[in-house]
């Protein structure tokens, strides 16, 4: 039976070079708002002989994401892998400044998205099935406050899931990424030689190695 992966943020950067190393091996399913960007990732994805289906929509709205997660079950009855690598990135303001709407939008994307779509992916996930979620240690970092402090409520949800289901399942792990230069890290670090991160892809195979080891 064909293993199945949600990949949700797939247009771009960690999420897109999940997408197509895991591509060898499951069907993927590909979340992003950017049609473009998921129709090229599409291509990369056939030219190797993979499959995926794609799903242009916005992880903040609770209706799409119910739209997928019943799409998901009527086609296939179950999931093997959720990535969640969707993230907003509020531009760099201080603490005293930060802008009622962007921090409303990072609560939606980072918090609020994170936690409909566990309830919605958990049922689909069952006893087998893997979540991986994406670690970004800067809460607290300067300028980095509306990204940083929902980053790191996202991963707070990530590590209480994951402390409820260890006897139960589905199995829930926290990974790091390495720096990688994405257009999110563009955007906090201007100028930054970029020469010095880590490619994507070469990320994406090291966390990919990590899937489903003991932490």
């Amino acid at each position: 039976m064909t293993q199945t992966a949600l990949i949700t943020g797939a247009s771009r950067g960690l999420g897109s070079a999940l997408a197509e190393a895991l591509a060898s091996t499951h069907h993927i399913i590909a979340v992003g708002r950017t049609v473009g960007a998921l129709e090229e990732l599409d291509d990369r994805i056939k030219a190797k002989g993979g499959s995926a289906t794609l799903a242009p929509m916005d992880v903040t709205v609770p209706a799409a994401m119910a739209t997928l997660c019943r799409g998901i079950h009527d086609r296939w009855g179950k999931l093997d892998l959720w990535l969640h690598t969707a993230v907003h990135a509020a531009p760099l303001t201080p603490a005293s400044h930060i802008d009622a709407k962007d921090f409303q939008k990072s609560l939606d994307t980072n918090v609020s998205a994170t936690s409909t779509l566990i309830t919605y992916v958990a049922p689909l996930l069952g006893e087998a099935g893997q979540a991986v979620f994406f670690d970004d240690p800067v809460a607290g970092a300067k300028f980095l406050g509306s990204y940083g402090a929902t980053k790191a409520a996202q991963i707070a949800l990530a590590h209480s899931w994951q402390a409820e289901t260890t006897r139960i399942g589905p199995i829930v792990q926290i990974l790091t990424p390495r720096p990688m230069p994405t257009a999110t890290r563009a955007r906090f670090y201007p100028g930054e030689d970029r020469s010095a991160l880590a490619a994507p892809h070469d990320e994406a195979a090291r966390l990919i190695a990590q899937i489903g080891k003991s932490a």
